[in-house]
């Protein structure tokens, strides 16, 4: 399990050739990554800021991970998400699965996505392009995806 949450940026290709390390067993290796988008309901946006509590943040990490460990048989886990503040188009999340089969491994990454955007301590502001921001409440559509597991 590889767990980090940090304000710079990441090398999905990187990320992906020490996920395969870790995957020796592996038939299958899924990443996805997240992006800031440039806009929301109400038009456009100018990038985010994330905050979070560290300590929290970690431990509902690792129990996402946990629940998926338990789901399904994965060979290796990566999440890294991204803090502060982050431009339009700024990667801000990367979940990496490895695990023998193709269908847990795309399981197990929807699953800890969709987990992490309910449960994870992640409180995002949202930039406009007039400098304002304000704080996004969870949307009902993350709620209901992460109802179907």
């Amino acid at each position: 399990m590889n767990i980090r949450v940090e304000p710079q940026g990441f090398d999905v290709g990187a990320e992906y050739n020490l996920l395969r390390e870790r995957s020796e067993n592996s038939g299958a290796i899924v990443l996805f990554t997240g992006l800031v988008r440039d806009f929301n309901a109400d038009g456009a946006i100018d990038g985010i800021i994330l905050e979070h509590y560290p300590a929290m943040t970690q431990k509902t990490l690792q129990t996402i991970v946990q629940r998926a460990l338990s789901k399904w048989q994965l060979d290796a886990v990566t999440i890294i998400h991204r803090v502060g503040k982050l431009l339009n188009h700024d990667q801000i999340v990367l979940v990496g699965v490895s695990a023998r089969h193709r269908e847990a491994a795309f399981d197990g990454a929807s699953f800890i996505m969709d987990f992490l955007k309910t449960e994870a301590p992640f409180w995002k502001k949202e930039v406009t392009p007039q400098g304002d921001a304000q704080w996004v409440d969870a949307k009902v559509s993350d709620q209901r995806a992460r109802e179907r597991w």
